[in-house]
């Protein structure tokens, strides 16, 4: 993944509708389970087989702020976040006072700028673009977002503009993530970790200012931690953006072999922490569900197994993680998580051989038989296991649309009783055979 895209600009120039443009197809559910939050403020692109991750800062709004300060802040969190900036303005109402502030932030960020000059929707708009060159970024790139007119034009310059070298890293170490909404004890778990006070600790959500990649050795495994705590300035205009530690986060995530969801154990579950939570199950790594804070929980002996039904109730489609009950500050059960994370790391890069593997799938429709569906009856002929990270099957079938979810369902929980696969999801994908 190259890096982070935005598209920053004024109000109703057409930010949204060029950042679904650009994501395209990909914003579409991938999986329909009940509790993955969709949050459009991010989505992953692809062009010329080379994908980059995209913020619509429109989608970040703020109660009761002024109109500069809303622009204001999307621009800061474009210009602190993002590898390219795509500002957008209107090409049939020409320059306004606001473009011009945008476009003043825009100049003293040091970040590549690409212009888009947005609703140029035929050829009689076309000479509007020159009076953009009056802002100072560059070339004007002319567009529709409504019509798709040079939207290609915009990825193409993308592609010119974003590295796409792969990061390197020693293949001995297992990466893992700690993320969470702000204010679930992030900096403290990492700090819990190293045993050390690598990360600057404070009760004020959105301290940390950058992600830290921290490699440390235990029990002769190396291991790179990545804290991603929440918003990088404090104040309220980022503090009344949840939406902001997700971005965060996203980049931590798709380096990363594992992935550690923290909860807060004190306040309970909320929406913002399913939105976190979402975003690692769709990345396909492992994942490890550690309620923190658990020393300022009052307990009896019934309070931990509540607390994890609540949790399998609320993040249904994680039921593959391990859940932990920690304190950070105590340091209770944090070394517990190693092996939690070895196992998961273990588990998403496991291959099964593909005899013993049809095997399983035979025995499997022996015990349940397939039934009707969509006005067939699903036969699977055989299967091969085809990726790893996360293990994923291809079933090859008569028809893929004879495969009813819930009998999908059952075929991936035998898969796990017979093979294991603790911590990480895994994929099954239907194929007709030619």
């Amino acid at each position: 993944m190259a890096g982070i895209v935005a598209i920053v600009g004024r109000a109703n120039v057409g930010k949204s509708t060029i950042f679904n443009r650009i994501v395209g197809e990909r914003i579409s559910i991938v999986e329909d389970v009940a509790g993955v939050t969709r949050d459009r403020i991010y989505a992953t692109a692809s062009w010329l087989t080379k994908e980059f991750r995209v913020i619509d800062t429109g989608g970040i709004e703020l109660e009761n702020a002024s109109f500069t300060a809303q622009i204001k802040m999307q621009a800061e969190i474009a210009i602190e976040e993002a590898d390219l900036i795509v500002f957008v303005v209107n090409g049939r109402e020409g320059i306004t006072r606001e473009d011009e502030y945008v476009a003043r932030l825009l100049q003293k960020s040091r970040k590549p700028v690409l212009l888009a000059v947005n609703k140029i929707d035929d050829e009689s708009y076309k000479d509007n673009i020159y009076e953009f060159y009056n802002l100072g970024i560059g070339d004007p790139i002319p567009v529709s977002g409504s019509h798709g007119i040079g939207i290609g034009d915009l990825l193409d310059e993308i592609i010119k503009q974003l590295d796409f070298t792969e990061d390197e890293f020693d293949d001995d170490e297992i990466r893992f993530s700690i993320i969470g909404r702000p204010n679930v004890g992030k900096s403290s778990l990492t700090n819990a970790i190293l045993g050390e006070e690598r990360v600057i600790v404070s009760d004020v959500a959105g301290t940390t200012r950058d992600a830290i990649d921290t490699v440390f050795e235990k029990d002769g495994q190396k291991y790179r931690v990545v804290d991603t705590a929440g918003m990088r300035k404090k104040g309220k205009v980022y503090e009344n953006i949840e939406k902001y530690s997700i971005i965060r986060a996203m980049s931590a995530i798709e380096k990363s072999d594992v992935i550690i969801v923290v909860v807060d154990a004190d306040v309970g579950i909320i929406d913002q922490d399913k939105h976190v939570a979402g975003y690692a199950h769709e990345a396909g790594k492992g994942v490890i569900l550690v309620v923190n804070k658990w020393d300022l929980v009052t307990k009896d002996d019934k309070t931990m197994n509540k607390m994890e039904k609540e949790l399998r109730s609320q993040f249904k489609y994680l039921d593959y993680a391990r859940i932990i009950f920690i304190s950070a500050k105590t340091h209770q059960r944090v070394n517990q998580l190693f092996p939690l994370i070895q196992e998961a790391y273990l588990n998403s890069h496991k291959r099964v051989q593909t005899s013993v593997l049809n095997d399983v799938l035979v025995d499997a429709q022996a015990i349940n038989p397939t039934t009707t569906f969509n006005g067939g009856r699903l036969k699977i002929f055989y299967a091969n296991q085809v990726s790893i990270c996360p293990p994923t099957f291809v079933l090859f079938v008569n028809d893929p649309q004879y495969m009813h979810f819930s009998y999908k369902r059952y075929l991936e929980n035998r898969l796990r009783e017979s093979f294991g696969f603790e911590g990480t999801p895994i994929h099954i994908i239907c194929r007709k055979r030619d």
